[in-house]
């Protein structure tokens, strides 16, 4: 049975003391909490019990401190501004952002906020939870803002105006032009939302010019790419080094399952895996930023080398060695050579029980929403020995997984009326109503259009949402990369019409997909089905048949046509085996 959604009369109020006061999550106001911020009040009382208990000495366990800004004072904010106008426009983000930026905060609020920052010194995330997020056909995972500051300076003044900017900021996102395409997909409107904002510690240590943790992760319990001995229910672990911008974002992250975590790595050769390690990341800049930007989300973020996380101690506790001469990977950092971010320490020689509690936490999160979830940690090490270590638990959100019994064996991948098969396809089900196909012209897409690309997809996406016909993608690299060198960097708002989407490798980018990306969580969360497409694939995209099809609207790099017939797609979850089929 789940728990009952905390009331926001049962949250304390916010005292105007953070770290010194009794409580670690308080509100402000007599709204409603949000999405994000319910879902870590439903799981502070369970870490806070047997399960932190059982982790010391070895893990401190907590939801670091928080303090969550209510509803009550966005419904405020945006009536004594008369914001409503030009935050339900067309105008640019920026020009929005801007007219949040020039606007008042309530008086009430004021007061408090100047309470909170007047006594904190270290870095603050300022994070949406709006009343959307976290649903569970419809997360609204990254669709708003999350603003971290370094909260740094030496007067209050100065850490006040910076913690408004932030607060702003996040206001504005609710209207920015992802999060309008994103309701769209949904059977909400934008007037139904209303935004929280979540101020919480940032879990971290200062080292020299940046603050960041040792690890950031993501873990799933169910795994929709298994590799090895690994089978999709017993889930999946995402780590990196830094904020968990590198993961959720990026894509970039070490992946293993939580029932093998010393399975060796699944790459095919060691070039292969010194490829795709993380070799940077991100960290919150403790000196003043290059550009004053209030409207800009990475305003004090930014990227370090692992050159400069071994200066600060940290890699001696999460690499590798690859050492040349005799072609193997090493563990630990004694001796020269590239490192290699496996977290061997911690997974192969039990530096701290990190994997015990993330199984632990899995299987409570599930118990506890009754469905599989996905949840987001950050963690500090003892700079020293390693241990004792402080996990911070940050965010857990419902994961969708359908249970239709579908069975594909690999001679069903085969005929000429496929369009494309894949064994590595994100799903299950069917889908027998898909008439319209956008796709990439292999002939035009190069990566240095990619972005290009992207907006002539986002403006035929709009078109078809409008009349209701959802469609197939297919594309080059991976969609909704950071990365324009990487594949399409769309967001899901872009593209949130699609129901099958396509992804046919780059030979010179990683095949590897990242399954802690907020990107994928709306993926599945929508129930859309992905297939993904290697160079070493046996299957293919029918190119010369899509060719043949006339086109409803063409672009420079995209094409649009619209079959009189419905493809027939099936994935089956089981094997990750999909296959589209046209008539």
């Amino acid at each position: 049975m789940g728990l009952t959604v905390p009331e926001t009369s049962s949250i304390p109020v916010f005292d105007r003391q953070f770290f010194s006061g009794k409580e670690r999550f308080t509100a402000i106001g007599r709204g409603e909490l949000g999405g994000k911020a319910q879902g870590l009040a439903r799981m502070l009382r369970l870490i806070d019990g047997s399960l932190a208990e059982s982790f010391r000495p070895d893990i401190e366990v907590c939801v670091p401190t928080l303090t969550v800004i209510t509803t009550e004072y966005f419904d405020l904010f945006m009536k004594q501004n008369n914001l409503y106008e030009v935050a339900l426009s067309e105008l640019r983000d920026e020009v929005i952002a801007l007219t949040f930026q020039k606007a008042d905060l309530p008086p009430q609020l004021v007061g408090d906020l100047r309470a909170l920052i007047s006594q904190v010194r270290t870095p603050l995330a300022v994070r949406s939870s709006s009343l959307l997020e976290d649903a569970m056909f419809e997360p609204f995972a990254s669709v708003y803002a999350t603003k971290m500051i370094p909260n740094n300076q030496a007067d209050a003044d100065s850490r006040f105006r910076k913690l408004v900017e932030a607060v702003k900021f996040i206001y504005a996102s609710t209207f920015f032009k992802d999060a309008k395409n994103y309701i769209r997909a949904t059977r909400h409107v934008t007037t139904d939302e209303k935004m929280a904002v979540i101020i919480q510690e940032v879990v971290g240590l200062r080292r020299g010019p940046r603050f960041y943790p040792d690890i950031s992760g993501v873990a799933r319990s169910h795994n929709f790419y298994p590799l090895g001995n690994a089978k999709p229910k017993e889930g999946v672990i995402d780590l990196a080094l830094g904020l968990g911008k590198t993961i959720v974002d990026d894509g970039i992250a070490w992946s293993y399952s939580p029932a093998h975590p010393q399975a060796n790595p699944p790459y095919n050769t060691l070039d292969d895996l010194l490829s795709r390690t993380q070799a940077e990341f991100w960290a919150i800049s403790m000196e003043a930023p290059a550009v004053y930007n209030p409207i800009k989300e990475t305003e004090y973020l930014k990227k370090f080398s692992l050159a400069d996380a071994e200066r600060d101690g940290v890699l001696r506790f999460l690499a590798s060695t690859y050492r040349a001469q005799n072609d193997k990977i090493v563990y630990g950092i004694s001796e020269a050579g590239p490192r290699v971010l496996d977290f061997a320490p911690i997974l192969k020689f039990d530096l701290l029980p990190l994997n015990k509690l993330l199984r632990r936490l899995l299987t409570i999160c599930e118990e506890s929403l009754n469905r599989m979830v996905e949840i987001e940690f950050a963690m500090t090490l003892d700079e020293r020995l390693g241990r004792p270590a402080r996990f911070g638990f940050l965010q857990v959100r419902p994961m969708v997984v359908s249970e239709s019994e579908i069975e594909l064996r690999p001679c069903d991948l085969k005929g000429d009326d496929v369009l494309t098969a894949s064994e590595s396809a994100l799903g299950n089900g069917f889908h027998e109503d898909v008439l319209d196909i956008i796709y990439v012209k292999p002939d035009k897409f190069n990566v240095h259009h990619s972005e290009a690309v992207a907006l002539e997809i986002e403006r035929l996406n709009r078109s078809l949402q409008e009349l209701g016909r959802p469609y197939l993608l297919i594309g080059f690299g991976r969609w909704g990369t950071s990365d324009p060198q990487a594949g399409i960097p769309v967001n899901f708002g872009q593209i949130s019409g699609a129901k099958v989407i396509v992804e046919v490798a780059l030979p010179e980018t990683s095949t590897m997909l990242s399954q802690g990306s907020h990107f994928f969580h709306n993926i599945t969360s929508f129930r859309v089905f992905y297939f993904s497409l290697t160079p070493f694939d046996p299957y293919r995209v029918d190119w010369e048949w899509l060719a043949r099809q006339p086109a409803d609207r063409e672009t420079e790099f995209v094409r649009h046509v619209r079959l009189i017939s419905p493809l027939k797609i099936i994935v089956d979850g089981t094997t990750s085996r999909g296959v589209i089929r046209h008539g």
